[in-house]
């Protein structure tokens, strides 16, 4: 599965390889109510075709019109402002006098968009330096705290899996989380040391650990960009892997199963070395309330909850859970 900057890299370096010209557009700098985050992407082909976004449609004609004049052909980067005052910020249809600063550059061999692409294909972080007099690109190796960052003269840029997610068994549930995981820039890793489950797991993107997971998890020395999710059921497997992940760094540590259940894991975590407040991190039953039912179903439950906690959205009022529910992962029904 792709991540978005990818899909447009990818394309983008399709059109190139076809025989069109390319420019592809990175936000840089924003200032107020930009529609779109620093390092959102956009590729315009030189007859008018576009993928990404950059402003939500606000800004794209533009951009498509300034390709066609020069950049598709121009020999560097450009930096392109809108929306510098409010009169302008409403005529591209920014949002309460929004401004969005953006790097417009034109691809070339020394863009190195395919190597990026390989690299960040085998699951590889990678920076992506752009000098803005020359356009050549250099790659390196990128880390988990590595953002973009932009001083006019060299813009590097971040790619590939910038979160990690460790899940706790290879069951079905399990293929459909890692699957809708990697689309959201997650590097999965499945643990599952049972025999029975790593030789039916059939998903190549994503191999299996077949190790201890409180070793793994250990190895792994989870930090502030990782989440762990346990999801077999089983204490020997699950309890292991949590007691590693509620001491560490991991912005999310959870648990599938009812709150019968996860009440009991609570105080058999009592009963090791895991104290009050470590306990108190752990989340469970895991997911949003959406009523999910099937695995893919809960699946996006899972993804939803991590997905707040990382912007650090407390629970919508919609997602309020009823005094009494049925969870579909654990076949009871639970007390709330």
């Amino acid at each position: 599965m792709d991540s978005v900057d990818i899909e447009v890299l990818r394309t983008a370096e399709g059109w190139r390889k076809s025989g069109h010209r390319v420019a592809l557009g990175t936000i840089v700098k924003t200032w107020g109510s930009a529609p779109r985050p620093i390092g959102a992407m956009v590729a315009i082909r030189d007859d008018g075709q576009i993928v990404g976004s950059v402003s939500g449609g606000c800004v794209e004609d533009d951009l498509v019109d300034k390709v066609r004049e020069k950049f598709a052909s121009a020999k560097s980067p450009e930096l392109v402002t809108y929306g510098i005052t409010n009169a302008e910020a409403t005529r591209w249809g920014l949002p309460c006098g929004g401004t969005l600063q953006l790097v417009l550059e034109p691809l070339k061999d020394e863009s190195k968009i395919p190597e990026l692409l390989e690299r960040v294909q085998g699951q590889q972080l990678v920076k992506r330096r752009l000098d803005m007099g020359s356009g050549r690109a250099t790659l390196e190796p990128g880390r988990w705290q590595d953002v973009l960052e932009f001083d006019g003269r060299v813009l590097s840029s971040v790619h590939g899996p910038r979160w990690r997610l460790v899940l706790i068994g290879g069951g079905q549930l399990t293929r459909y989380l890692a699957e809708m995981a990697r689309m959201l820039d997650y590097h999965v890793v499945v643990v599952d040391p049972r025999e029975e489950y790593a030789d039916s797991w059939d998903l190549p993107s994503v191999p299996i650990n077949r190790g201890m997971p409180d070793d793994v998890v250990r190895e792994l020395q989870l930090d502030g960009h990782s989440a762990l999710v346990a999801l077999t059921h089983d204490p020997k497997l699950d309890d292991l892997a949590l007691m590693e992940g509620l001491k560490s760094a991991a912005f999310y540590v959870g648990a599938i199963g009812s709150k019968k259940n996860n009440d009991a894991r609570r105080e058999r975590l009592k009963e090791f070395d895991v104290s009050a407040e470590e306990i108190a991190r752990l989340r469970g039953p895991v997911g949003l309330y959406i009523g999910s039912k099937t695995p893919p179903e809960i699946a996006v439950a899972i993804l939803a909850e991590m997905t707040a906690v990382r912007h650090g959205v407390s629970e919508p009022s919609w997602a309020a859970k009823p005094k009494q529910r049925f969870d579909a992962s654990a076949c009871e029904v639970k007390e709330t």
